[in-house]
């Protein structure tokens, strides 16, 4: 180890908290918009069909998207595939009132984003057999309260919280209701039993390092058996409506889009699945992830200033990967005082270029939320973990030289 009480050979006092030496190639490690995938130039999107219809010629894209997605994602053959609007919240909100109504719903909670889906489910629905299971940030809650008879909502991973559900054992194989999943920061990262869900949503913007504005709605045939025999007696926005005259409108799942789509970002998707499926598809995809948790975990148990915000390793997401800091010049501050030293630590890491976009989310708890997914490259997570030491000891000696 260097003694930084000597003098460097030019005449200069070494630095007590010196920089690394080593620096993450990329320093995007946003939890959404994503990082793209390693190697992406925007010149890939040169074929894409632009100032065509999409209902036209550049269709073929469009049922392309699908049905490369369906095979990289491993849909079942039995499952149909759609884009919709607004992302995955637009992919959410149509099946939630589209679908919701006839059983008693359980809405699971531990973070902002599941906290939307009840909201909706009580205040926006008003459903008066809604019933919210919910646990702090940085804990699950108790899932042997889920109902079989009940229809099921609920995030496989919290994106806010950095916890995801370990399994799906949880969920009957008897079950009586349909389970509504999202799964935008989980999709393409980490392994999903289909045969426990009826509807999954995500956005291209996580998992793919996609762009954002559309979501794709994945359905089983239980989730069809629904759509066909419940009419809900709410207003549908045209946006939402997937059924006509009874019936699954079986266009929307063949490439009419409700709406106008970007055929810029369909292309961003294409040459997307095309790097996914040349480096070995989903095996690999989850492989990345997993590399990536890995790389800053191994990090973590060397510190004590810094643990992952869930106690439950088994529990830990491999995408939003979230750190509280347990050091006591940190951790006895009240939260706003918290979020402002994480704040300003990010802000050390933005000015050297290594770190872009790793404050928890505002609607979370203070800490760092590392985005994992499989376009980010593992040897940039483990480079930057010194330097969160060292925006740590930075910080600590400009506070308390104030």
């Amino acid at each position: 180890m260097t003694d930084t009480n000597v003098q460097a050979s030019d005449g200069a006092v070494p630095s007590a908290n010196p920089k690394p030496i080593e620096r993450p190639a990329d320093p995007r490690f946003s939890s959404g918009p994503c990082k793209k995938f390693p190697g992406y130039d925007v010149s890939l999107l040169s074929d894409a069909m632009l100032g065509i219809s999409h209902r036209g010629s550049a269709r073929t894209k469009l049922q392309e998207a699908i049905d490369r997605s369906a095979a990289l994602l491993g849909l079942p053959d039995d499952w149909r595939l759609a884009i919709v609007p607004a992302s995955d919240t637009g992919a959410m909100e149509m099946t939630m009132w589209s679908a919701l109504g006839p059983k008693p719903v359980d809405v699971l909670v531990w973070e902002s984003f599941s906290n939307d889906w009840a909201t909706d489910a009580l205040k926006q629905l008003k459903l008066d057999n809604a019933r919210v299971i919910q646990a702090e940030y940085g804990q699950l809650p108790d899932l042997g309260q889920v109902n079989p008879a009940h229809d099921v909502v609920f995030a496989y991973n919290g994106t806010t919280s950095g916890v995801k559900v370990p399994n799906l054992d949880w969920i009957s194989d008897l079950r009586e209701g349909v389970v509504i999943c999202d799964a935008t920061s989980a999709a393409f990262c980490m392994p999903m039993d289909f045969s426990k869900l009826d509807a999954v949503t995500w956005s291209w913007q996580k998992g793919l390092g996609g762009e954002a504005a559309h979501g794709m709605l994945a359905i089983g045939p239980r989730m069809v058996e629904r759509l066909e025999s419940f009419a809900p007696d709410r207003a549908l926005p045209k946006i939402f409506r997937m059924t006509k005259k009874g019936k699954l409108n079986e266009d929307l799942f063949k490439a009419a889009t409700i709406n106008t789509p970007s055929l810029l970002a369909i292309e961003d998707l294409l040459v997307t699945l095309d790097w996914a499926e040349r480096i070995g598809g989903l095996p690999e995809l989850h492989r990345r992830s997993s590399a990536n948790f890995a790389a800053l975990d191994a990090w973590v148990q060397t510190q004590d200033w810094i643990e992952w915000f869930c106690d439950a390793p088994e529990c830990r997401s491999n995408t939003a990967m979230q750190m509280k800091v347990t050091a006591p010049q940190v951790a006895s501050l009240d939260e706003d005082a918290q979020w402002k030293a994480v704040a300003a630590m990010c802000k050390l890491l933005e000015a050297e270029g290594v770190a872009l976009d790793i404050k928890a989310h505002r609607n979370g708890k203070p800490g760092f939320r590392i985005w994992g997914g499989p376009t980010v490259d593992a040897d940039d997570v483990a480079k930057l973990g010194p330097w969160l030491n060292w925006a740590f000891e930075t910080w600590k000696s400009q506070t308390a030289a104030a």
